[in-house]
């Protein structure tokens, strides 16, 4: 990584990592970057990303996909030990077909209600910012090292 770091001036992702755009961190190390879904489908909705730009999983080399899963896998745990929802699903979408929005690979972290009836590919609406920022304080908290 470091001074290597590939980014995309176009991606909403890479503008994220640069601060140009704000976000709700929970987690970031050398290589991956996790924050809050701002159009979450329930509470908790978290994103994971790697900090270098790849459009899709395809296209993402394996020593890339590999710490961005160890983060996927810590985001979920916390997730399940501070919100403990009826369960997680991961998602990662691949073209517009999979309704992928974002070109660039990307981990969906979705807490799930039993009940929610929630498609797999819902529609975006905007949550609560407070609700959202207070959630990601209770997220960071139970992020492990």
């Amino acid at each position: 990584m470091g001074e290597d770091v590939a980014r995309d001036p176009e991606c909403i992702f890479c503008k994220i990592l640069e601060g140009d755009i704000p976000a709700y961190k929970l987690f970031e190390d050398e290589h991956t970057f996790a924050f809050m879904d701002i159009n979450p489908l329930n509470d908790g909705h978290a994103l994971i990303i790697p900090k270098d730009h790849h459009p899709n999983i395809f296209d993402t080399p394996t020593n890339v996909l590999a710490p961005l899963m160890e983060t996927t896998q810590r985001i979920a745990r916390a997730i399940q030990n501070s919100i403990a929802p009826d369960g997680i699903n991961i998602l990662q979408a691949n073209g517009h077909g999979a309704a992928q929005s974002v070109f660039h690979v990307h981990f969906h972290v979705l807490p799930r209600k039993n009940g929610d009836d929630a498609k797999l590919n819902w529609g975006l609406r905007p949550g609560d910012m407070d609700h959202i920022s207070d959630l990601a304080q209770q997220i960071r908290v139970a992020i492990k090292d």
